[in-house]
């Protein structure tokens, strides 16, 4: 079996060069007897950027289903039958309320989303005072998924102190025309852009394992570079049923660490976060997976429900790593980390 260097292929990402496609290739289909050499490089260079910090990240579903789009994925599409809650904005209180329990679990960024292709203008209205109410009572940053958005928009999210918006590019150029036919890839891109002329930072990665090729991996990946992105987190797709993509299961905990790996070496400097589908395809090799990435969500996702908050804290102590503040400081130590915590 022939392997890689790397140990090169750190230095060469540290150096702030791009790894070529064959390079990239053989990272994905590397044999697993050298997956432990291929986390260490990945390690080494996120060691670099974020030492042994962990961010937690806290997502709110703000309004669920109701959705016009028809993403392949999504149980909140106009296409799927997974009985999920369906809902209207949440009142301003629930918001603040969840933002408390973010805070709680000591998480830096209160991340908040609402289904749906672009926010009609009162409910746009109704997350602008949301936003304020929360930023005048925590100091959390506060990351907004709202779909497609224009310029003018996000310079009104800039305006109420919004820190970050998520958009995922989900997957490649060429792909994405298999996952959504109702927005393009280019609308996903332009809402990127704008928001990076608004002055805030952006939030964007994918969902890996809806039947994509390692070339879409890897266009996925470098187009994120081309972005610039601040913040990629990283999804393995949770196959729900009544969803066109509930009979795919291309993934084992191997293949994700490698996935996320190669995004490290790809966006050595970029906050790589492990999103949805932590639990059901990393399982038990999911603290392996924060040697290459710095962050995770604590808590549930939009439509499924994530591992205890107290797993994952015990998680992160027992690794050794420390939980990291809004402001990048070290929050708490391996030992300080209170593992009683749990979100109700």
């Amino acid at each position: 079996m022939t392997n890689l260097d790397y140990s090169a292929i750190a230095e060469l990402s540290l150096a702030g060069e791009l790894i070529d496609r064959p390079t990239a290739q053989t990272i994905l289909n590397a044999p697993d007897v050298f997956l432990l050499e291929q986390l260490s490089a990945a390690h080494k260079v996120r060691h670099h950027y974020w030492s042994n910090r962990v961010r937690l990240h806290f997502l709110l579903n703000a309004q669920s289903g109701l959705c016009p789009e028809d993403c392949n994925y999504c149980s909140q599409s106009k296409i799927s039958s997974a009985e999920i809650e369906k809902y209207p904005l949440i009142a301003q209180s629930k918001i603040v309320q969840a933002a408390d329990r973010a805070a709680s679990l000591q998480a830096g960024t209160f991340c908040m989303a609402i289904s749906g292709r672009s926010p009609s203008e009162s409910v746009f209205n109704s997350v602008l005072e949301a936003f304020e109410a929360v930023k005048s009572r925590h100091d959390l940053k506060i990351c907004a998924c709202l779909g497609l958005l224009s310029e003018e928009q996000t310079q009104r999210l800039a305006a109420v102190g919004v820190d970050r918006v998520n958009h995922n590019l989900n997957t490649s150029e060429n792909h994405h025309e298999n996952i959504c036919s109702t927005h393009t890839f280019r609308d996903r891109v332009a809402t990127l852009k704008n928001v990076q002329k608004a002055g805030i930072t952006t939030c964007s990665g994918g969902i890996l394992g809806m039947n994509e090729s390692d070339e879409d991996i890897i266009d996925l990946a470098y187009s994120l570079r081309e972005l610039d992105v601040t913040s990629v987190p990283i999804n393995f797709l949770i196959p729900i049923e009544g969803t066109p993509l509930s009979t795919v299961n291309q993934l084992n905990p191997r293949r994700c660490l490698k996935i996320l790996n190669l995004f490290r070496f790809i966006l050595p400097k970029q906050e790589i976060r492990i999103a949805g589908g932590r639990e059901v395809h990393l399982r038990s090799l999911q603290v392996m997976g924060l040697y290459p990435a710095n962050s995770i969500f604590v808590g549930d996702y939009l439509t499924t429900v994530g591992q205890s908050a107290s797993s994952d804290l015990a998680m992160i102590r027992d690794a050794g790593f420390v939980l990291e503040n809004a402001d990048g400081s070290v929050l708490a130590t391996a030992e300080q980390v209170n593992l009683s915590i749990e979100f109700k």
